[in-house]
């Protein structure tokens, strides 16, 4: 799993080692991470009340990612008392080397969870939230997009690269090309094998709303 909204998708992606998987599989840095990653620099106590959280507990998780290259501070911005932060730049993968053992696959599964859980929470946020907050330009500009078809595991390692490579390619033609109307946009695509719950033994869910074609 790559995670690089805002930063360098065209950039090689950095697998995190066992020492920065461990460090990152906390839920509260996975937030600060999350949240530098939207919308942009921040300061501890910024952070602190975007989370719902203090301040010196921001400033501490904060220290701690960025003592393995996952945070740093913004250079020639802020004082000693107030610093600035933001993600280091480039795309991460959050993916356990085979040879690392069962503590990095399940530090992988604690952050992929939290990754995905605040993707779902910004979803569920817009479908709750967006047509009041929102103008009807934004909506009309929003797609929730589904696409079923049946591939083996090599077609869709195919299908997931050439749409990273095309995803890259758009954020880099237009990131930082905003006017002043410009908000945080994420753009989200998942590509996986589907679980059949006839085949094994788990729960049905409801998918959110959103254009669905066979």
């Amino acid at each position: 799993m790559e995670n690089n909204p805002g930063q360098r998708p065209h950039d090689e992606p950095r697998r995190l080692d066992l020492a920065a998987l461990k460090a990152l599989s906390h839920p509260l840095r996975v937030q600060l991470l999350d949240a530098l990653s939207t919308f942009g620099p921040q300061t501890a106590s910024g952070l602190a009340g975007r989370l719902g959280e203090s301040s010196g507990s921001t400033s501490y998780h904060l220290r701690q990612l960025a003592k393995h290259g996952l945070v740093e501070e913004v250079p020639d911005r802020g004082s000693a008392r107030e610093r600035w932060w933001r993600r280091y730049p480039g795309a991460i993968q959050v993916a356990a080397d085979p040879s690392a053992g069962p503590s990095a696959t399940t530090a992988v599964k604690l952050v992929a969870r939290q990754l995905e859980q605040h993707r779902a929470e910004a979803l569920s946020d817009f479908l709750r939230f967006g047509e009041e907050s929102f103008g009807e330009e934004w909506l009309q500009a929003t797609v929730l997009n589904t696409a079923n078809l049946r591939v083996d595991a090599a077609q869709l390692g195919e299908i997931s690269q050439r749409v990273l490579d095309f995803l890259g390619g758009l954020a880099d033609e237009y990131r930082d090309r905003g006017g002043p109307d410009a908000r945080p946009v994420q753009l989200h695509f998942n590509a996986f094998p589907v679980i059949d719950p006839a085949e094994q033994a788990v729960p049905h869910h409801r998918h959110p709303s959103g254009k669905t074609r066979p």
